[in-house]
């Protein structure tokens, strides 16, 4: 943005009626926190700075606001005493001029075009204050807005509003753009209202307008105004957030058979032309390159996926899982903390943690990488062109060297050099007879 731009993100709020032990803005969408989305729409419109109110003993909600690409300050809003009282909270970290973008830590799917849209319409009206107003389907719950003719010059609580206006009114996202020049004076003119004691930031609309400022507002989609304060909200807001993940990577090239069951993250990169078949879930910090196949069933979740590979169906990659160009991890096979170099396979029941897999090399089925000993995690080097038999133990930390075998049902505790064929498992007896003996004593 051209002029001085500060966004104030509102965040005090228990959320009693979310029933969790977490903070209402900790929870999870798309991956990402409700506050964390917040925080990214804002940051694309690369504020001076964003101010985040909470309440008193909110650290946990102070620690994920750190972790915003944005400069970040935290006021404290002790006790809370509504929305306008939140803003007074935030004024010594407030400039005197430019644009204050009022936003909530509970209304995550706005976008970034519509915020520009109503900073465009406070600047060119000269306005003090531009409001975010909606249509949603069941306004019940929603302030309004009154307008005398093109002016705005109320915003009125649904309890207060006539039936002309519930019928008809925009409602109120809560959304605002204040003219920072004009902010403190909106601020010192509000009142504690009874009965919940509490100063409304709704009510600046009236004094400017008692003022002689005029307010302004921009109509938008009534999805970007949606709050979360109850878990079937935030189910809605995944659904919406879901739906516009998968269009923009269809939009961009990448191939989904059954969209509507795929599950992504906000931050998950798929290039063009990777195909993900049904029922793929991806959880965050995914990147899968391009003519990559991610196979049904298949959880993915701090991974890097190479050009050609081939995930799934029924696979799980866990964090720190690099998997190279044309290798594949087949049907329940679980990777965490491991690499497989180009062209390597684990197609069929393998779990392989703490692992580096060589190029080409061959991880039969039933093969565990026994990482940890109940303290510690340890590695396993496996080189390229290797042959691990099915049903093997690799207990780490341990080497397996370049061009080298291990025969199926190996448990292997020691270092096997370069093509080397390695076998650690007991001789086989046959009793002559000896089943039918078996039989005979328990007949």
């Amino acid at each position: 943005m051209s002029e001085s731009l500060t966004a104030v993100v509102l965040a005090a709020g228990k959320g009693t009626r979310m029933k969790s032990g977490r903070a209402k803005v900790l929870h999870p969408l798309a991956g990402r926190t409700l506050i964390g989305h917040v925080l990214a729409i804002a940051g694309q419109l690369e504020p001076d700075k964003a101010v985040v109110v909470l309440a008193q003993d909110m650290d946990d909600v102070a620690s994920e606001v750190k972790k915003a690409d944005i400069e970040t300050a935290i006021a404290v809003q002790d006790p809370p005493l509504g929305t306008g009282h939140a803003l007074m909270a935030a004024r010594n970290d407030l400039p005197s001029a430019g644009d204050i973008l009022v936003l909530y830590g509970d209304t995550p799917l706005l976008t970034p075009g519509t915020l520009m849209q109503l900073l465009a319409r406070r600047r060119d009206a000269n306005a003090a204050v531009a409001v975010f107003g909606i249509r949603p389907p069941d306004p019940s719950g929603y302030g309004r807005l009154r307008f005398e003719g093109e002016a705005l010059i109320e915003l009125v609580e649904e309890r207060h509003a006539d039936e002309a206006l519930k019928r008809d009114g925009l409602c109120n996202a809560g959304i605002m753009a204040i003219d920072a020049s004009r902010m403190g004076v909106l601020l010192d003119s509000l009142e504690l209202k009874q009965p919940k004691g509490e100063y409304y930031l709704t009510d600046i609309v009236e004094h400017a307008s008692e003022r002689g400022w005029s307010c302004v507002a921009v109509e938008g989609p009534w999805e970007e105004g949606h709050g979360v304060n109850a878990q079937h909200q935030l189910a809605e807001a995944e659904a919406v957030v879901q739906r516009r993940l998968r269009l923009a990577a269809m939009e961009s090239g990448v191939i989904m058979t059954a969209p509507e069951t795929v599950h992504l993250s906000a931050d998950t990169k798929l290039a063009p032309g990777v195909e993900v078949q049904p029922h793929v879930v991806f959880g965050p910090k995914v990147q899968v390159a391009e003519g990559a196949i991610i196979k049904s069933f298949s959880h993915l979740e701090g991974a890097d996926v190479g050009p050609a590979a081939v995930i799934g169906p029924y696979a799980r990659l866990r964090p720190g899982s690099e998997i190279g160009q044309q290798a594949r991890v087949g049907n329940f096979v679980e990777t965490k903390n491991t690499v497989l170099e180009a062209g390597a396979k684990a197609n069929h029941l393998t779990y392989l943690g703490d692992a580096h897999i060589g190029a080409k090399s061959n991880i039969g089925a039933g093969t565990i990488t026994c990482n940890y000993d109940g303290f510690n995690k340890y590695q396993t080097e496996i080189g390229a062109g290797v042959f691990i038999g099915s049903n093997s133990a690799l207990v780490a930390p341990l080497t397996v060297a370049d061009g080298a075998m291990v025969g199926a049902g190996s448990t292997i505790t020691s270092n096997v050099p370069a093509d080397d064929l390695a076998l650690a498992r007991s001789r086989q007896t046959n009793l002559p007879e000896g089943a039918a003996r078996f039989r005979a004593g328990r007949s």
